[in-house]
């Protein structure tokens, strides 16, 4: 038998974004937050400006935006976090 942890939805930090004329929330957890906000700081760019250029980059309509700021967050920890080599 498996036991499934679930967080309380407390967890995820919600934030409100004017995107395309309208008002919008997301939430995330911490981590993706800052994470999002060191890529913002490092383009130059305010974190609603760095989401913003996001969502209008989504190619997929159907893709919450909540997911496509997870994989961005995610590709950007890869990119400065380089893999570890396994010496041999």
């Amino acid at each position: 038998m498996s036991t499934t942890v679930t967080r309380p939805a407390s967890y995820l930090r919600k934030r409100s974004f004017q995107l395309a004329g309208h008002r919008t929330s997301v939430a995330l957890e911490p981590a993706f937050w800052a994470v999002l906000e060191a890529a913002a700081r490092r383009r130059g760019r305010s974190l609603a400006g760095l989401v913003a250029e996001l969502d209008a980059a989504r190619t997929d309509p159907a893709q919450p935006l909540a997911s496509a700021l997870r994989l961005f967050a995610l590709e950007e920890k890869g990119r400065a976090d380089p893999p570890a080599t396994i010496p041999g």
